[in-house]
């Protein structure tokens, strides 16, 4: 899988060992889905790191929805009839993640920057691949079950709360 990562912020460092780990994440999401080898090698992710004004700049616009959030997923395959048909790199989407939104919210769960932006990567690629949390209670729990199989396999643990944050 090939992880494109666009930094449109310098509040917060965000190492190459976090990069690695985001993509390790969305691989495993990818593998955990059941997607063949070649697939997942085949498979392009566009990431971009912003702050919070961006970020609310993007909520607004795309969901109408004020203010800022930690991530914003932009899905490129609707459907089975997008599925691509030969070899080659394709386009799964776009992850938006506000890092001083993770940074903040790794210190109000108690958790480290890396365990957060994992945690978001995850959520993200998640919804590219049709998930919505929003849709039902049962939509909801599978995506935690999901989210929080991938992060133990990473070793980043995930509490039992509600909202799968600790």
């Amino acid at each position: 899988m090939q992880l494109l990562i666009s930094e449109d912020q310098n509040q917060i460092e965000v190492s190459t060992g976090i990069k690695s780990l985001l993509k390790k994440a969305l691989e495993k999401v990818l593998s955990e889905e059941a997607f063949s080898k070649e697939f997942i090698a085949a498979a392009e992710v566009s990431m971009v790191f912003v702050d919070d004004h961006k970020m609310a700049e993007l909520n607004e616009h795309y969901r109408g929805v004020a203010g800022t959030t930690d991530v914003l997923s932009f899905p490129m395959l609707d459907d089975e009839d997008d599925q691509p048909e030969g070899p080659g790199e394709f386009l799964l989407g776009d992850i938006v993640i506000s890092v001083s939104k993770a940074f903040e919210q790794s210190k109000e769960y108690g958790h480290s920057l890396d365990r957060e932006m994992a945690f978001l990567a995850v959520h993200g690629m998640l919804h590219l691949m049709g998930y919505d949390h929003e849709k039902s209670e049962a939509a909801e729990l599978k995506m935690r079950e999901k989210e929080r199989r991938v992060l133990d396999d990473l070793g980043l643990k995930m509490g039992s709360d509600e909202d799968g944050k600790a």
